[in-house]
């Protein structure tokens, strides 16, 4: 059996623990304006998942699953020292952190989670898309799936955005990016699939942007589902809520977890 993939983590701040995953494509650099906010009374933890930025990238596809995702979770609070902490992300890494949370409920004292995927069978996502986008990747390389994908004309992004989008993404190890597409985002559950919903008595962050299409019908979906759930909706903002609009999604974060865990 092969080592476990050597994880990129950044800490900053002190206090109650905070671990933020990204989405695809992402990195931790995503959520470095909510780690400058918060840091003076948290413990902020950010990481690359395998097979993106500057974390390893297996070769092997069977190293691409949702629950080797989960796994890796664990072992970013192992290696900060918590047994416990608030747990999220954002797009695949929210998928990621409800996981984690339904599996482990004991080392999560509550979940953020923004702009939720809305399954596979979902259309207009990367998950119904997830293996043509691989095999474009595979085929034709990053630039040509990105554009394709990402950040081209049916993306709605402005050009600056657009730009930004492209550096974030080139940045990553193409074959990881297909194996996360086939292996993880491909197999994204729908929320009926996500039996136990109602069992996960932890305080919920359901956060989304208004203009998100995509993730809108599942965020209320999922906020319904957890007992302890609170849907903000964020106007002005689409899929990447907190990058769109982030002064708006840390005042709900900050709101959220002095309620849920206290502050430093």
């Amino acid at each position: 059996m092969s080592a476990e993939p050597r994880l990129h983590v950044e800490v900053e701040g002190s206090g109650p623990v905070v671990v933020l995953a990204h989405g695809f494509g992402g990195s931790a650099r995503n959520f470095l304006s909510q780690a400058r906010a918060l840091r003076d009374r948290y413990r902020i933890v950010r990481f690359d998942a395998r097979g993106h930025a500057r974390s390893e990238a297996p070769a092997e596809a069977s190293a691409y699953t949702p629950d080797a995702f989960v796994a890796d979770l664990g072992r970013v609070l192992d290696q900060v020292g918590a047994r416990a902490a608030v747990v999220g992300g954002l797009s695949m890494g929210a998928g990621t952190a409800l996981r984690f949370a339904l599996a482990h409920p004991e080392r999560v004292q509550g979940l953020v989670l923004a702009a939720f995927p809305p399954g596979a069978g979902a259309p207009g996502t990367f998950a119904a898309v997830a293996a043509d986008f691989a095999d474009v990747i595979e085929r034709e390389g990053l630039e040509a799936a990105g554009a394709r994908f990402v950040w081209g004309a049916s993306s709605g992004l402005d050009p600056a955005a657009a730009r930004l989008v492209r550096r974030g993404f080139l940045e990553h190890p193409p074959h990881g990016l297909a194996h996360t597409l086939r292996g993880v985002l491909a197999a994204e559950p729908s929320l009926d699939e996500l039996a136990r919903l109602a069992e996960l008595a932890r305080p919920a962050l359901v956060i989304v942007g208004a203009r998100d299409r995509m993730s809108l019908p599942a965020s209320r979906a999922l906020a319904e589902a957890l007992p302890r759930a609170k849907l903000v909706v964020v106007e002005g903002a689409g899929h990447v809520v907190n990058l769109a609009q982030p002064a708006a999604f840390n005042r709900a974060l900050e709101e959220f977890l002095a309620a849920a865990v206290g502050g430093a």
